[in-house]
Protein backbone atom coordinates (compact mmCIF):
# COMPACT_ATOMS: atom_id res chain seq x y z
CA UNK A 1 0.00 0.00 0.00
CA UNK A 2 1.30 3.38 -0.71
CA UNK A 3 2.50 5.99 2.04
CA UNK A 4 1.07 9.21 2.76
CA UNK A 5 4.52 10.50 1.70
CA UNK A 6 4.70 9.05 -1.84
CA UNK A 7 5.32 11.64 -4.41
CA UNK A 8 3.11 9.20 -7.27
CA UNK A 9 -0.04 8.37 -6.88
CA UNK A 10 -2.02 5.12 -7.22
CA UNK A 11 -2.57 5.06 -10.78
CA UNK A 12 0.98 5.70 -10.87
CA UNK A 13 1.34 2.96 -8.79
CA UNK A 14 -0.81 0.32 -10.59
CA UNK A 15 1.04 0.95 -14.14
CA UNK A 16 4.40 0.29 -12.12
CA UNK A 17 2.96 -2.98 -10.66
CA UNK A 18 1.16 -3.99 -14.42
CA UNK A 19 5.09 -3.68 -15.65
CA UNK A 20 6.13 -5.31 -12.51
CA UNK A 21 3.86 -8.70 -14.02
CA UNK A 22 4.82 -8.32 -17.56
CA UNK A 23 7.74 -6.14 -18.05
CA UNK A 24 6.75 -5.38 -22.34
CA UNK A 25 3.45 -5.06 -21.61
CA UNK A 26 1.60 -2.95 -24.32
CA UNK A 27 0.21 0.62 -23.04
CA UNK A 28 -2.78 -0.46 -24.76
CA UNK A 29 -3.17 -3.52 -22.15
CA UNK A 30 -2.71 -1.24 -18.95
CA UNK A 31 -5.49 1.00 -20.39
CA UNK A 32 -7.84 -1.38 -21.01
CA UNK A 33 -6.82 -3.27 -17.19
CA UNK A 34 -7.13 -0.06 -15.68
CA UNK A 35 -9.86 1.79 -17.70
CA UNK A 36 -7.72 5.03 -18.60
CA UNK A 37 -6.85 5.86 -22.34
CA UNK A 38 -3.79 4.53 -23.79
CA UNK A 39 -2.16 8.04 -24.30
CA UNK A 40 -2.84 8.80 -20.31
CA UNK A 41 -0.72 4.92 -19.29
CA UNK A 42 1.89 6.60 -22.22
CA UNK A 43 2.55 10.05 -20.82
CA UNK A 44 2.31 8.48 -17.50
CA UNK A 45 4.99 5.47 -17.82
CA UNK A 46 6.99 8.66 -19.64
CA UNK A 47 6.99 10.93 -16.89
CA UNK A 48 7.94 8.00 -14.32
CA UNK A 49 11.02 7.03 -16.26
CA UNK A 50 12.21 10.62 -16.82
CA UNK A 51 11.39 11.54 -13.18
CA UNK A 52 13.47 8.57 -11.97
CA UNK A 53 11.20 6.23 -10.53
CA UNK A 54 10.81 3.59 -12.63
CA UNK A 55 13.00 1.90 -14.93
CA UNK A 56 12.69 -1.70 -17.07
CA UNK A 57 16.12 -3.55 -18.05
CA UNK A 58 17.12 -6.87 -18.67
CA UNK A 59 19.32 -8.38 -16.50
CA UNK A 60 22.29 -11.41 -17.32
CA UNK A 61 22.09 -14.17 -15.23
CA UNK A 62 25.22 -15.73 -14.44
CA UNK A 63 24.24 -19.05 -14.49
CA UNK A 64 24.30 -18.77 -18.20
CA UNK A 65 28.26 -18.58 -18.12
CA UNK A 66 28.69 -21.25 -15.82
CA UNK A 67 28.38 -19.39 -12.56
CA UNK A 68 26.45 -17.94 -9.36
CA UNK A 69 25.88 -15.29 -8.00
CA UNK A 70 27.47 -13.73 -4.83
CA UNK A 71 26.59 -11.73 -1.90
CA UNK A 72 29.47 -10.04 -0.73
CA UNK A 73 29.75 -8.01 2.23
CA UNK A 74 32.70 -5.83 2.77
CA UNK A 75 33.50 -3.77 6.10
CA UNK A 76 35.38 -0.93 5.60
CA UNK A 77 36.76 2.20 6.94
CA UNK A 78 33.52 4.72 7.17
CA UNK A 79 36.07 7.29 5.52
CA UNK A 80 36.39 4.92 1.86
CA UNK A 81 33.41 2.92 2.16
CA UNK A 82 31.52 5.77 0.08
CA UNK A 83 34.43 5.42 -2.71
CA UNK A 84 34.45 2.02 -2.49
CA UNK A 85 30.89 1.18 -2.97
CA UNK A 86 30.58 4.36 -5.69
CA UNK A 87 33.74 2.37 -7.35
CA UNK A 88 31.41 -1.72 -7.66
CA UNK A 89 28.56 0.60 -8.57
CA UNK A 90 29.89 1.43 -12.02
CA UNK A 91 31.04 -2.21 -13.10
CA UNK A 92 28.85 -4.13 -15.06
CA UNK A 93 28.64 -7.43 -13.31
CA UNK A 94 27.82 -5.80 -9.97
CA UNK A 95 24.29 -4.89 -8.79
CA UNK A 96 22.70 -4.23 -5.63
CA UNK A 97 24.98 -1.92 -4.20
CA UNK A 98 24.27 -0.45 -0.50
CA UNK A 99 25.86 1.33 2.25
CA UNK A 100 25.09 -0.85 5.53
CA UNK A 101 25.82 -0.76 8.91
CA UNK A 102 25.85 2.88 9.53
CA UNK A 103 28.29 3.50 6.15
CA UNK A 104 30.85 0.71 7.67
CA UNK A 105 29.71 -1.76 4.94
CA UNK A 106 29.16 -2.19 1.40
CA UNK A 107 26.63 -5.05 0.21
CA UNK A 108 26.68 -5.85 -3.14
CA UNK A 109 25.93 -8.81 -5.28
CA UNK A 110 28.54 -10.08 -8.27
CA UNK A 111 27.33 -11.43 -11.02
CA UNK A 112 30.96 -12.61 -12.65
CA UNK A 113 30.73 -13.96 -16.17
CA UNK A 114 33.61 -16.04 -15.78
CA UNK A 115 35.63 -17.62 -12.72
CA UNK A 116 38.50 -15.54 -13.90
CA UNK A 117 36.81 -12.46 -13.18
CA UNK A 118 34.99 -13.43 -10.19
CA UNK A 119 38.56 -14.23 -8.51
CA UNK A 120 40.18 -10.92 -9.61
CA UNK A 121 38.01 -9.13 -7.78
CA UNK A 122 37.49 -10.84 -4.97
CA UNK A 123 41.07 -12.36 -3.90
CA UNK A 124 42.74 -9.64 -5.71
CA UNK A 125 41.45 -5.93 -5.79
CA UNK A 126 39.19 -6.01 -3.17
CA UNK A 127 41.77 -7.12 -0.72
CA UNK A 128 44.29 -4.58 -1.81
CA UNK A 129 42.36 -1.68 -1.57
CA UNK A 130 42.73 0.60 1.37
CA UNK A 131 39.18 1.10 2.83
CA UNK A 132 38.63 -2.77 3.15
CA UNK A 133 38.77 -4.23 6.39
CA UNK A 134 37.14 -7.47 5.95
CA UNK A 135 35.31 -9.83 3.07
CA UNK A 136 32.59 -12.14 3.48
CA UNK A 137 31.29 -13.54 0.39
CA UNK A 138 28.09 -15.83 0.24
CA UNK A 139 27.38 -17.72 -3.15
CA UNK A 140 23.62 -18.41 -3.70
CA UNK A 141 22.37 -21.88 -3.32
CA UNK A 142 18.59 -21.47 -4.17
CA UNK A 143 16.05 -19.04 -4.84
CA UNK A 144 12.76 -18.80 -3.23
CA UNK A 145 11.85 -14.97 -4.71
CA UNK A 146 13.25 -12.40 -6.29
CA UNK A 147 16.46 -12.14 -9.48
CA UNK A 148 14.34 -13.36 -12.45
CA UNK A 149 12.13 -15.99 -10.17
CA UNK A 150 8.90 -14.95 -12.35
CA UNK A 151 7.67 -11.73 -12.78
CA UNK A 152 4.86 -12.34 -10.46
CA UNK A 153 7.08 -13.44 -7.76
CA UNK A 154 8.53 -10.29 -7.71
CA UNK A 155 8.47 -7.80 -4.52
CA UNK A 156 4.78 -7.52 -4.07
CA UNK A 157 4.53 -4.55 -1.82
CA UNK A 158 2.47 -2.63 -4.60
CA UNK A 159 -0.34 -6.28 -4.95
CA UNK A 160 -2.93 -5.00 -3.44
CA UNK A 161 -2.95 -2.30 -6.19
CA UNK A 162 -4.57 -4.80 -8.53
CA UNK A 163 -6.99 -7.16 -8.05
CA UNK A 164 -7.29 -10.48 -9.18
CA UNK A 165 -8.65 -10.10 -12.49
CA UNK A 166 -6.58 -7.12 -13.20
CA UNK A 167 -3.56 -8.80 -12.16
CA UNK A 168 -4.27 -11.80 -14.28
CA UNK A 169 -4.81 -9.97 -17.57
CA UNK A 170 -0.91 -8.23 -16.73
CA UNK A 171 0.03 -11.50 -15.82
CA UNK A 172 -1.26 -13.13 -19.24
CA UNK A 173 -0.29 -10.35 -21.54
CA UNK A 174 3.05 -10.85 -23.10
CA UNK A 175 4.73 -12.18 -19.85
CA UNK A 176 8.06 -13.53 -21.06
CA UNK A 177 8.57 -16.61 -18.35
CA UNK A 178 11.95 -17.12 -17.13
CA UNK A 179 13.21 -21.05 -16.95
CA UNK A 180 12.86 -22.40 -13.48
CA UNK A 181 16.38 -23.58 -13.79
CA UNK A 182 19.57 -22.64 -14.20
CA UNK A 183 21.66 -23.89 -16.66
CA UNK A 184 24.55 -22.44 -19.92
CA UNK A 185 22.93 -20.72 -23.14
CA UNK A 186 24.54 -20.84 -26.11
CA UNK A 187 25.01 -17.00 -27.58
CA UNK A 188 24.66 -16.55 -30.95
CA UNK A 189 25.87 -13.29 -33.46
CA UNK A 190 23.17 -10.64 -32.93
CA UNK A 191 22.16 -11.02 -29.13
CA UNK A 192 24.77 -8.87 -27.48
CA UNK A 193 23.78 -5.76 -29.36
CA UNK A 194 20.52 -6.55 -28.66
CA UNK A 195 20.85 -7.30 -24.84
CA UNK A 196 22.83 -3.55 -24.83
CA UNK A 197 19.77 -2.16 -26.25
CA UNK A 198 17.41 -4.25 -23.81
CA UNK A 199 19.45 -3.06 -21.04
CA UNK A 200 19.28 1.27 -21.77
CA UNK A 201 15.20 0.06 -22.38
CA UNK A 202 13.65 -3.22 -21.98
CA UNK A 203 10.49 -2.31 -23.74
CA UNK A 204 12.56 -1.00 -27.08
CA UNK A 205 10.53 -2.17 -30.10
CA UNK A 206 11.16 -5.06 -32.18
CA UNK A 207 12.21 -3.01 -34.74
CA UNK A 208 14.43 -1.35 -32.30
CA UNK A 209 16.08 -4.71 -31.44
CA UNK A 210 16.14 -5.95 -34.99
CA UNK A 211 17.85 -3.35 -36.19
CA UNK A 212 20.43 -3.71 -32.81
CA UNK A 213 21.30 -7.10 -34.03
CA UNK A 214 20.74 -6.86 -37.84
CA UNK A 215 17.66 -9.55 -38.04
CA UNK A 216 13.84 -9.10 -38.60
CA UNK A 217 11.22 -7.68 -36.05
CA UNK A 218 9.94 -11.37 -35.93
CA UNK A 219 13.05 -12.94 -35.41
CA UNK A 220 14.20 -10.46 -32.51
CA UNK A 221 10.52 -11.20 -31.04
CA UNK A 222 11.21 -15.36 -31.48
CA UNK A 223 15.16 -14.54 -30.05
CA UNK A 224 14.20 -12.24 -27.14
CA UNK A 225 11.90 -14.85 -25.92
CA UNK A 226 14.51 -17.76 -26.03
CA UNK A 227 16.67 -15.81 -24.24
CA UNK A 228 14.36 -15.10 -21.32
CA UNK A 229 12.52 -18.22 -21.59
CA UNK A 230 15.89 -20.61 -21.34
CA UNK A 231 17.29 -19.23 -18.83
CA UNK A 232 19.86 -16.02 -20.10
CA UNK A 233 18.56 -13.16 -18.79
CA UNK A 234 15.16 -11.89 -17.23
CA UNK A 235 13.59 -8.22 -17.21
CA UNK A 236 13.31 -6.59 -14.23
CA UNK A 237 11.61 -3.13 -13.41
CA UNK A 238 13.83 -0.70 -10.97
CA UNK A 239 11.70 1.52 -8.78
CA UNK A 240 12.94 4.56 -6.60
CA UNK A 241 11.68 3.14 -3.35
CA UNK A 242 11.63 6.29 -1.44
CA UNK A 243 9.63 7.55 -4.57
CA UNK A 244 6.71 5.00 -3.59
CA UNK A 245 7.38 5.99 0.07
CA UNK A 246 9.19 3.20 1.15
CA UNK A 247 12.06 4.47 3.63
CA UNK A 248 13.46 1.46 5.85
CA UNK A 249 14.38 -1.12 3.50
CA UNK A 250 16.75 -4.03 5.39
CA UNK A 251 18.89 -7.37 4.89
CA UNK A 252 18.18 -10.37 6.78
CA UNK A 253 20.13 -12.64 7.97
CA UNK A 254 19.10 -16.31 9.16
CA UNK A 255 20.34 -19.43 10.53
CA UNK A 256 18.15 -22.24 10.10
CA UNK A 257 18.60 -26.45 10.53
CA UNK A 258 18.82 -27.66 6.88
CA UNK A 259 16.40 -29.63 7.46
CA UNK A 260 13.88 -26.50 7.94
CA UNK A 261 15.98 -24.29 5.46
CA UNK A 262 13.77 -24.99 2.48
CA UNK A 263 10.21 -24.43 4.34
CA UNK A 264 11.59 -21.38 6.15
CA UNK A 265 12.84 -20.11 2.99
CA UNK A 266 9.30 -20.33 1.37
CA UNK A 267 7.58 -18.96 4.08
CA UNK A 268 10.01 -16.05 3.86
CA UNK A 269 9.02 -15.59 0.41
CA UNK A 270 5.85 -15.04 0.66
CA UNK A 271 5.93 -12.02 2.40
CA UNK A 272 4.74 -8.81 0.50
CA UNK A 273 7.53 -7.48 1.77
CA UNK A 274 10.33 -9.40 0.45
CA UNK A 275 11.92 -8.20 -2.91
CA UNK A 276 14.46 -11.60 -2.31
CA UNK A 277 14.68 -14.19 -0.21
CA UNK A 278 17.57 -16.86 -0.88
CA UNK A 279 19.42 -19.63 0.40
CA UNK A 280 23.14 -19.22 0.83
CA UNK A 281 26.83 -20.69 1.84
CA UNK A 282 28.14 -18.75 5.33
CA UNK A 283 27.44 -19.27 9.19
CA UNK A 284 23.87 -17.53 8.22
CA UNK A 285 21.98 -20.16 5.74
CA UNK A 286 18.99 -17.54 4.43
CA UNK A 287 19.19 -14.01 3.44
CA UNK A 288 16.18 -11.41 2.30
CA UNK A 289 16.17 -8.45 1.19
CA UNK A 290 13.14 -6.46 2.74
CA UNK A 291 10.99 -3.46 2.11
CA UNK A 292 9.20 -1.69 4.13
CA UNK A 293 7.24 1.98 5.09
CA UNK A 294 9.39 3.01 8.25
CA UNK A 295 10.85 1.50 11.10
CA UNK A 296 8.16 0.78 13.06
CA UNK A 297 6.85 -1.59 9.86
CA UNK A 298 10.46 -3.20 9.59
CA UNK A 299 9.77 -3.97 13.19
CA UNK A 300 5.93 -5.64 12.75
CA UNK A 301 7.38 -7.82 9.88
CA UNK A 302 10.92 -9.14 11.85
CA UNK A 303 8.96 -9.92 15.20
CA UNK A 304 5.15 -11.35 13.36
CA UNK A 305 6.33 -12.20 10.14
CA UNK A 306 10.23 -13.80 10.68
CA UNK A 307 8.90 -14.59 14.21
CA UNK A 308 6.37 -16.64 12.88
CA UNK A 309 9.16 -18.75 10.92
CA UNK A 310 9.39 -22.26 12.58
CA UNK A 311 12.95 -23.51 12.83
CA UNK A 312 14.57 -19.54 12.68
CA UNK A 313 17.52 -19.75 15.34
CA UNK A 314 19.30 -16.56 14.69
CA UNK A 315 18.65 -13.18 12.95
CA UNK A 316 20.39 -10.30 12.31
CA UNK A 317 19.58 -7.11 10.56
CA UNK A 318 21.36 -4.96 8.43
CA UNK A 319 19.91 -1.94 7.89
CA UNK A 320 20.40 -0.08 4.68
CA UNK A 321 21.64 3.33 4.94
CA UNK A 322 22.00 4.19 1.49
CA UNK A 323 21.31 2.51 -2.25
CA UNK A 324 23.70 3.19 -4.82
CA UNK A 325 22.59 1.12 -7.17
CA UNK A 326 19.75 -1.58 -7.79
CA UNK A 327 19.54 -4.40 -10.72
CA UNK A 328 21.04 -1.98 -13.15
CA UNK A 329 20.32 1.59 -12.20
CA UNK A 330 22.06 3.32 -10.64
CA UNK A 331 20.40 5.37 -7.84
CA UNK A 332 21.02 9.37 -7.31
CA UNK A 333 19.42 10.44 -3.65
CA UNK A 334 16.22 9.15 -4.11
CA UNK A 335 15.88 8.58 -7.85
CA UNK A 336 17.10 6.03 -10.24
CA UNK A 337 20.12 7.86 -12.10
CA UNK A 338 18.51 8.81 -15.50
CA UNK A 339 21.21 8.68 -18.29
Amino acid sequence: MLSETASIDVVDAQIIRCLQLSPRIPFRTVADILALSEQTVARRYRRLVGGGIVRVTVVLRPTAFGQTNWTVRTKCRPSGAESLAQALARRDDVSWVTLAAGGAEVLWVLRARSQESRDELLMHRLPRSAPVLDISAAMLLHRYVGVGTSPADDWAGLADLLDAQQAAAATATMALRPCAEDRRFEFRPGDTAMLDVLKADARASYATLADAAGTTEARAARRLRTLVEDGAAYLDVDIALAAIGMHASATLWLTVPPSRLHAAGTALASAPEVGFAGAVTGPQNLMASVVCRDVEHLYRMVTETVGAIEGVQSLAISPVSRQLKQADALVDGDRLAVS
